[in-house]
């Protein structure tokens, strides 16, 4: 997705989940290792995967 472009409802709802666990503004690359590469607590990347899952499972359950 470029920066131009509107995210679509999956890709939105990832980059919430990026901004809330792990405190991004874009997921886009930045081409700078200091805005490109994170560090990041396994319990931060377990609650991420957890609502991605429980995203997933709503979805799934809607159709």
């Amino acid at each position: 997705m470029t920066s131009n472009t509107k995210p679509t409802a999956p890709e939105a709802l990832i980059l919430e989940i990026a901004k809330t666990h792990f405190f991004v503004e874009t997921l886009e690359a930045q081409n700078s290792d200091h805005l490109d590469f994170h560090d990041t607590a396994v319990w931060a990347m377990r609650a991420a995967l957890e609502d991605a899952y429980a995203a997933g499972l709503a979805a799934a359950v809607q159709r």
